[in-house]
């Protein structure tokens, strides 16, 4: 699959409730969250969208743009239609859409190589990873010619990533990870304790 048909997509405006403030803006190993994943997909594309609904601080570029979302409390799935607008309203000519979540910080570019060559686009219009059994569901490759119909199912009240996602018809790839899992997400202040204790086993 060509990179350069595809707009890698940072979805950061989640209310980030059970962890008490903004995850994107907290400090893992010295550097924020989201620079964690920023500076691992920042040149596999020509440009980089953060979707987020808080004034936040990340590493600056010229590749990077923001924006919130075009509607608030649709979840993920809003977030990825706000981008999809983004792309169509910009005049831009990317055929789909990257996305990854914002707290994340053990996700390494191999991994995004790895998973674009796997992809046949001529199989879906939605793919995601599949790792030990469970699918990541905001690891995902999306057509913008989904952009139609996710909006009439956000407008019907849809919301949850799986079910759409499910009834799309998404590809799944899967990879075999004997480590650590890359995947690992910090949802609470707890989990931070976890990636900060992680961090420092891989520095010992």
């Amino acid at each position: 699959m060509d990179h350069n048909n595809i707009l890698g997509t940072v979805l950061a405006g989640g209310k980030s409730q059970r962890f008490g403030e903004d995850k994107s803006q907290v400090k893992l190993d010295g550097k924020l969250l989201i620079d964690h994943i920023l500076d691992e997909i920042i040149n596999e594309f020509k440009e980089i969208l953060i979707v987020s609904n808080n004034q936040i601080n990340f590493k600056h570029s010229d590749k990077i743009s923001m924006i919130s979302d075009l509607k608030k409390d649709q979840g993920p799935l809003g977030g990825v239609l706000s981008a999809m607008k983004w792309v169509k309203e910009s005049n831009k000519d990317y055929k789909w859409i990257s996305t990854f979540p914002v707290d994340t910080p053990f996700f390494k570019k191999e991994i995004l190589q790895n998973f674009l060559r796997e992809i046949n686009s001529d199989e879906s219009k939605l793919f995601f990873i599949k790792s030990n059994n469970t699918r990541h569901n905001i690891f995902g490759i999306w057509s913008i010619d989904l952009m139609e119909k996710l909006e009439e199912d956000l407008n019907n009240g849809k919301r949850k990533v799986e079910q759409w996602a499910n009834d799309i018809g998404v590809k799944v790839i899967e990879m075999k990870f004997l480590n650590e899992d890359p995947f690992f997400n910090i949802n609470s202040k707890k989990d931070l304790e976890k990636a900060k204790k992680i961090k420092n086993d891989q520095l010992s």
